[in-house]
């Protein structure tokens, strides 16, 4: 059963005769009917079971919650949600009222699955990880990989692409291990989405091929209408029409067969979008509409529907209409991200709707709707970490507010450049107070790949120094030449990135006229999230005592992060910089995450960590400043940015003087998160931190430099640029000792 092999499951057993005792036919019926429910054969599993609760009305024997558990499994085939998690949680209390742990965690399992059917993902994350705790605590290995299956799927659901992938190939691997094949079969066809998503079309359909096979020997119906939709949907991406046709029609065969409305939904859809693409539009138009009203539609599938709708208004030139469609698209999924309990879950589902966003964004350029477009972008951005802020309310209109740029860039005293990359086209608008222009940019793949090799060739003290890097070219006549003709030079550039372009560093970009130089000669740049936390950033902190909360030259706390040789001179030279000033320093031995939760850190107007420094790219909120240990415990010597965000600041500067404080993965609209987006996210003003690994010669110096114009009132980005140049034009020229710092301004 547990390998899925249900045909083999029905040749071993028979039913019982009604002279065989209940711990002996209870047991066998269960199984048999859900050997038969897996089979999709319901109206057999259904006698089973009926035959089962017959005799568990005259005892209470233990088998009886696993038939309870069955139950469950009928009742969510046939979309009844609600009944499904009445029968999960009485077999849960029967469960714990008999000490059956097997069972308790089976209940637990079952909630977790529901919970994604339903689409509640992150719920179905919370319920999974308590039964894969449960199910690691009695070594049942086989829901132990289910539980991890489930969790990387929901992690998809959520846009977490990267981290879904790495549970799913986790969980196929151990699924292999226990020769469970339905399982295994499972985790490929939703690792096969992951790489559909990412347009690795190759991987999709190799990892779609094994899991059909594998569902095939199983003969599991329900999986094998899963990977048929799977196969279908990545027929429809590469074009390949007839086999997408034939994939439809098989996945919709196994759901009428198994008279589940819902799952019959799924391959409309599909069937639809065939249509649109073979021309049939009327037909096309009629399905949408059909899933659009559907009461029974999840919340994922209206969604679709409605964009499908609003792209085929679009291909007519229904542009009221397709208007009109995108913004409903917009409303639900902005509907279902507000859903959502957990903030660390929120950062990556827009990553569900970029594309609606993309989409209506390139509608609206079309259109000549410029200003309408950047208002609808901007909506994308930052949200998690604004309403963190209280800069938008936890429930947030589900439309875009209305905008006003120009007086944002006037309050800076500088022009804004905002970006958005598009599949098939990007742009940036020039903001400054007296008029907004937009620019197209090529699309989202060619500045990717340009931005991931220019920033391999500056991780290195040889990057960069005859300026003849060619992606760095490129990439300045692409995203900064034409629209710096409009502005004057040495202007103030507020840069509101994109996607790959959080992890560039614009001050870097080669400027090839009158001579060979970096683009920071020419400008002073400052990173900003949104236009939101923009002009939120234009309301200055109070004045106040130039208080400084240093912490830093900590003991190492194993050997993977060895005492820093420099750490103590770049301290003692910062704390120079604020004579008869209040300070706190907490070093070596004191240097603890505790010392700095316990230092009132809200008091600073200044806070300044001289540290090794961690970026966790599946989980960005595990980010750490690595410190001197607090206690005998594993990582008590870790910051992690999910503590920082949790004690609110007032400081007007934050520095993170170690490698990799930005993080080191964008998530669509929110942009990199990891330490400096979580002091962001705490209050603080502004944050400097690093994109890369940093050396202790150049960033003592450069540090030093840096507070010493603080120090006489320089802003921070004006110090850090000045600061930058001094660097630049010593025999630290390469931008892999200045550039990889970085101000981020925040509200």
């Amino acid at each position: 059963m547990w390998r899925g092999l249900y045909k083999d499951v029905l040749k071993l057993l028979q039913e019982p005769s009604p002279s065989e005792p209940p711990e002996i036919a209870v047991p066998t019926l269960t199984l048999m009917g859900i050997a038969h429910l897996n089979s999709h054969n319901f109206p057999e599993a259904e006698r089973l079971f009926t035959l089962a609760d017959q005799l568990c009305t005259s005892t209470s024997h233990d088998e009886c919650g696993y038939l309870l558990q069955a139950h469950g499994l009928v009742a969510s085939q046939q979309n009844q949600s609600a009944t499904a998690e009445h029968f999960y949680e009485s077999s849960l209390d029967f469960a714990r009222s008999r000490d059956d742990r097997f069972l308790e965690t089976l209940a637990l399992l079952n909630l977790g699955a529901e919970s994604l059917t339903k689409g509640y993902f992150d719920e179905a994350i919370d319920r999974s990880e308590a039964a894969q705790q449960a199910a690691r605590a009695i070594s049942a290995q086989g829901l132990e990989v289910i539980t991890q299956g489930n969790i990387g799927w929901a992690y998809y659901r959520l846009g977490d692409t990267e981290r879904a992938l790495d549970l799913l190939l986790q969980a196929e691997k151990r699924a292999t291990e226990l020769n469970s094949f339905a399982d295994r079969g499972a985790w490929l066809t939703d690792a096969g989405y992951v790489y559909m998503s990412d347009h690795k079309d190759q991987q999709a359909d190799e990892v779609f091929q094994k899991a059909f096979a594998l569902e095939q020997r199983a003969n599991s119906s329900e999986e094998l209408y899963n990977v048929l939709r799977a196969r279908a949907r990545l027929a429809l991406q590469t074009g390949d029409l007839a086999q997408a046709g034939d994939y439809i029609e098989q996945a919709a065969a196994i759901a009428r067969h198994s008279r589940n409305h819902v799952d019959e939904l799924y391959p409309l859809l599909l069937q639809g979008q065939l249509k649109t693409k073979q021309g049939d539009t009327q037909r096309a138009l009629t399905i949408f509409k059909s899933i659009e009203s559907d009461p029974a539609s999840p919340i994922s599938l209206k969604s679709e529907a409605q964009h499908s709708l609003a792209l085929l208004y679009e291909y007519e030139n229904r542009t009221q209409e397709a208007d009109h469609e995108y913004r409903l698209a917009l409303r639900t999924f902005e509907g279902a991200r507000d859903a959502l309990s957990h903030e660390s879950l929120q950062l990556s589902f827009l990553t569900n709707g970029s594309r609606i966003y993309d989409d209506y964004i390139q509608f609206l350029v079309s259109l000549g709707r410029v200003n309408e477009a950047l208002r609808q972008a901007e909506f994308s951005r930052a949200r998690t970490l604004s309403q963190g802020l209280q800069l938008l309310p936890k429930r947030a209109s589900l439309d875009a507010p209305p905008l006003n740029a120009m007086p944002i860039a006037r309050d800076c005293h500088g022009a804004i450049f905002f970006y958005w990359l598009g599949e098939k086209q990007s742009y940036v608008w020039l903001i400054t107070r007296n008029a907004i222009t937009l620019f197209r940019l090529p699309p989202q793949h060619a500045i990717h790949a340009a931005v991931q090799r220019y920033r391999g060739a500056l991780i290195g003290p040889q990057a960069a120094q005859d300026y003849a890097d060619a992606d760095g070219r490129y990439l300045y006549s692409q995203l900064m030449a034409p629209v710096l003709s409009r502005i004057p030079k040495n202007s103030k550039i507020f840069v509101i990135p994109d996607g790959s372009l959080n992890n560039l560093n614009f001050e870097t970009l080669i400027v090839s006229e009158p001579q060979p130089h970096f683009l920071i000669e020419d400008a002073t740049i400052i990173n900003a999230p949104s236009l939101r936390l923009l002009a939120a950033s234009r309301t200055k902190p109070k004045e106040g005592p130039r208080s400084l909360l240093l912490i830093g030259n900590s003991t190492a706390p194993n050997v993977r992060y060895p005492e820093l040789p420099k750490a103590q001179i770049q301290m003692d030279k910062v704390a120079g910089r604020f004579q008869n000033q209040p300070i706190r320093i907490f070093r070596r031995e004191q240097a603890t995450p505790h010392a700095y939760m316990g230092s009132n850190p809200e008091q600073f107007a200044y806070i300044h960590f001289v540290a090794h420094g961690t970026a966790s790219r599946l989980s960005p909120l595990d980010s750490a400043i690595i410190l001197s240990k607090s206690d005998e415990g594993s990582d008590s010597f870790k910051l992690y940015a999910r503590e920082i965000l949790r004690h609110p600041l007032r400081a007007r500067l934050v520095t993170i003087s170690s490698c990799f404080g930005t993080g080191d993965r964008p998530y669509p609209g929110e942009g990199l998160v990891g330490l400096s987006w979580a002091f962001l996210r705490a209050g603080a003003h502004n944050v400097v931190a690093a994109l890369w690994e940093v050396t202790d010669s150049s960033t003592e110096r450069l540090m030093d430099s840096f507070y010493g114009q603080i120090e006489r009132g320089v802003t921070p980005e004006s110090a850090l640029r000045n600061a930058k140049l001094a660097i630049l034009h010593s025999e630290f020229h390469s931008p892999f000792y200045w550039a990889p710092f970085q101000l981020y301004t925040g509200s």
